[in-house]
């Protein structure tokens, strides 16, 4: 029996481990998923929990996962996305009916998604080593040997790291990462507004640096705020009321008044690829291959596309698990999607990321001409649902 190792249970961890067991139980492999931290059996709302945009591609992965029906009841849909620049006057607009699509995207918290995820896995093809953590991984003849933390071991045909963006496992094995700091951190947290959003999702550009409101069920708002590391850290510390005061200067009152903030979390940002994502036995995935800039909400979309092309690859190839020509195949077919996505991260966050007069000029007769060209519209459109690339 062949063994699968998934080293790290988060969301994208365990959608791979989802997107393979029907299969895996077909082909007789053994999925093994190791985790630190597992999710609690009943799900808690809280304010103050983190969220996720899901794309419109997303959705449809899930939806062939055959999840997507729980997931959604807790999704709150963006029906439309307003991009703008303050104190200028281009802008443009997008909006679900002019695609063709129930809804943008959706803002999901991640305790939830988690949630569906975990009670989805089937126990007869999946073990949980919950909690568990590698501590050391090594190449061997078969694939690769996996150290734990408390001293047992387990040999598998390919490893899949999934353990976030500071991996230390992929440090240990040699594997060199492009670190591009952007000097900024983004600020996350939710908000209440005064106005119902209706599931209106902004993006706002400032002096400062960009800020995104997603609408969130309830009528909250997850606020994502870039500012220098200095600013960030300032209003991170500040009360409730003067922190609101900021955030209504920056936004506007398109929203209304804010009433309320909860938790404020701090993220010092960079473009991270690693130079390596396959290698015989091995793949690299999620934020452990690449980090994005938040702003244009890619980063876990992009990984749950590779979660889809991997498993796709796997499940339809009669090669052994961990041939590198497989890893190799797989690879190639995600480097245009990986680079189409990375690039239009990066140059939206670095365009809107310059005050010069001349380039805020540009910027603003760009989102108009955006906003009165149809071809260039849908593609932007198209590259926000995640459908720019590779739909399935």
């Amino acid at each position: 029996m062949s063994t699968l190792a998934i080293i790290g249970g988060g969301l994208v961890g365990a959608s791979l481990a989802l997107a393979l067991q029907a299969g895996a139980r077909e082909r007789g492999w053994m999925i093994q998923l190791i985790e630190p931290f597992a999710p609690g059996d009943e799900y808690q709302p809280s304010y103050d929990a983190r969220s996720t945009a899901l794309s419109y591609g997303t959705r449809l992965i899930y939806e062939r996962l055959g999840i997507w029906a729980e997931i959604a009841r807790r999704a709150e849909p963006i029906r439309r996305i307003h991009v703008s620049e303050r104190g200028k006057f281009g802008a443009t607009r997008l909006d679900a009916s002019n695609e063709g699509v129930p809804a943008l995207g959706y803002v999901v918290e991640n305790a939830w998604i988690g949630h569906c995820l975990w009670q989805a896995l089937d126990d007869t093809v999946i073990t949980r080593r919950c909690p568990a953590e590698v501590a050391a991984l090594e190449p061997i003849e078969t694939g690769y040997r996996l150290t734990l933390a408390d001293g047992a071991t387990l040999d598998c045909a390919l490893a899949v790291l999934a353990d976030g963006g500071r991996s230390a496992l992929r440090e240990q094995l040699g594997i060199h990462v492009r670190r591009r700091p952007y000097g900024q951190t983004a600020l996350i947290a939710n908000v209440t507004p005064g106005q119902p959003h209706q599931g209106l999702a902004y993006e706002r550009f400032t002096e400062q640096g960009p800020m995104a409101l997603l609408p969130l069920p309830d009528d909250r708002c997850a606020l994502v705020w870039t500012r220098s590391h200095a600013d960030a850290e300032q209003l991170a510390l500040l009360d409730d009321t003067p922190f609101l005061e900021a955030l209504q200067q920056a936004f506007g009152f398109r929203l209304g008044g804010f009433r309320q903030v909860g938790t404020r979390h701090l993220y010092p940002l960079a473009l991270v690829e690693a130079e390596e994502q396959v290698r015989s036995g091995l793949v690299v995935l999620g934020n452990a291959a690449h980090s994005l800039h938040p702003i244009a909400g890619q980063g876990y979309n992009l990984s749950l596309r590779d979660v889809d092309a991997l498993a796709d690859a796997l499940l339809s190839s009669r090669a052994p698990l961990g041939d590198p020509a497989l890893l190799h195949d797989y690879a190639l077919r995600q480097q245009r999607d990986q680079w189409i996505t990375v690039g239009f991260s990066d140059q939206v966050t670095r365009l809107f990321g310059d005050s010069g007069p001349f380039v805020s000029a540009g910027r603003s007769l760009g989102l108009i001409g955006l906003d009165l060209l149809p071809p260039a519209k849908r593609w932007f459109a198209r590259q926000a649902m995640g459908l720019g690339v590779r739909p399935r």
